[in-house]
């Protein structure tokens, strides 16, 4: 998979610690994998933990089938998007990041993942974090992408 891409619109491109910040804050963002049936994409909930982007996935379905088929992927995510009242056009900020995915296998890193996706997400739910652990690990698979390769892109309001 090739390192970097050239950006055509070199004036909204953004630093590493931009596009890594975005991935951070993202809710929601888009892997893309290709099958031998095709180009297939789904919606995660990711969070960031020193450098790697992690998801969380149940055991088995096409999304599991997938990533296992071939470990290349291509994750997109974008924040604050706001469309323009005065023109055509919509403000965002954007990041992606390429590589092998790989499933985690550890049990502290996945319990690590999987306690930062829900501070992340369910702060206030934390005093059940253990219980639902223990009930849910089980049928819950952990996903990581080390954040080597990255890159960033934004179009703001002046």
């Amino acid at each position: 998979m090739q390192d970097h891409y050239e950006m055509r619109r070199r004036d909204r491109e953004l630093t590493r610690d931009e596009a890594l910040a975005i991935l951070s804050r993202a809710e929601v963002a888009t892997v893309s994998v290709v099958t031998a049936d095709g180009p297939y994409g789904f919606p995660v909930s990711p969070v960031v933990v020193d450098g790697t982007l992690y998801f969380h996935s149940a055991t088995k379905g096409r999304k599991v089938a997938a990533l296992a088929s071939d470990p290349r992927v291509w994750i997109g995510a974008f924040t604050d998007v706001v469309a323009a009242t005065d023109k055509f056009t919509t403000y965002f900020e954007s990041a992606m990041a390429w590589g092998e995915l790989r499933l985690v296998s550890d049990a502290d890193e996945c319990r690590r993942a999987l306690k930062a996706l829900c501070l992340k997400f369910t702060p206030s739910n934390m005093a059940d974090f253990d219980n639902a652990l223990a009930r849910s690990l089980p049928v819950t698979a952990v996903y990581a992408l080390r954040l080597d390769h990255v890159s960033g892109k934004a179009k703001r309001r002046h």
